[in-house]
């Protein structure tokens, strides 16, 4: 399994995504500055939380230009799945690989919680080890409110491309949703945090089944 973390001026997740990976995968994760412009062959490419470029302009917009954005679009529409977590999710929206946008939250304040949410598909390499029912992740976002057009999310619901809703939604997001997947099913862009739901000291283990999923169908 060949996966990789990106780190942006203003990331503060990428180590907790690259120890997240080597836990699930067994093996290194290639640690990647946001200023590379080439990259070795790999299976996957994380896309970490944080405040990149502290966030000007809009969360993830001037990320999304960097120099490493352009191979990693190139790689996404050759099929290398790309996980943007929170941050990442910004970042993978400002950049086109997702449709809608995300912005300032609905109550305009900084949500810090582990919140409810559903696995709605498990017809993606993200998703499929997860089971009917409810899991809980933790939310650390200012802007998570996810927005979509009514043709987009039509578009969204018609092809099976809504990854995660929540149960309890913190952020406003339309119809509830929490993480989606690009055309190709193999980008998701996800709010809450699987990361830091892999240990039961972290407060839960529900995120553990993602990168079970990330490593039976890619490893």
């Amino acid at each position: 399994m060949r996966a990789a973390v990106v780190t942006f001026p203003g990331s503060n997740c990428d180590r907790d995504l690259a120890v997240a990976f080597e836990a699930a995968f067994g093996a290194p994760t290639l640690r990647v500055w946001h200023q590379e412009t080439e990259l070795p062959p790999l299976d996957l490419i994380g896309v970490p939380g944080g405040f990149s470029y502290g966030d000007y302009l809009r969360c993830g917009a001037m990320a999304a230009r960097s120099p490493v954005m352009r191979e990693i679009v190139r790689r996404a529409e050759k099929g290398v799945a790309v996980l943007g977590v929170c941050n990442g999710f910004q970042i993978l929206a400002e950049a086109g690989l997702l449709p809608g946008a995300l912005v300032r939250n609905a109550g305009l304040g900084f949500v810090c919680r582990f919140v409810e949410l559903e696995p709605v598909t498990r017809a993606s390499a993200f998703t499929v080890a997860y089971g009917p029912g409810s899991i809980r992740l933790p939310v650390a976002h200012h802007d998570g409110n996810y927005v979509i057009d009514r043709d987009e999310l039509s578009r969204l619901e018609d092809e099976d491309r809504i990854a995660f809703r929540y149960r309890d939604n913190p952020n406003g997001s339309t119809a509830d949703i929490a993480g989606v997947l690009g055309p190709g099913r193999n980008v998701l862009g996800l709010m809450p945090h699987p990361e830091r739901a892999i240990d039961p000291l972290l407060g839960g283990t529900d995120g553990r089944p993602l990168f079970r999923s990330l490593l039976e169908s890619l490893g």
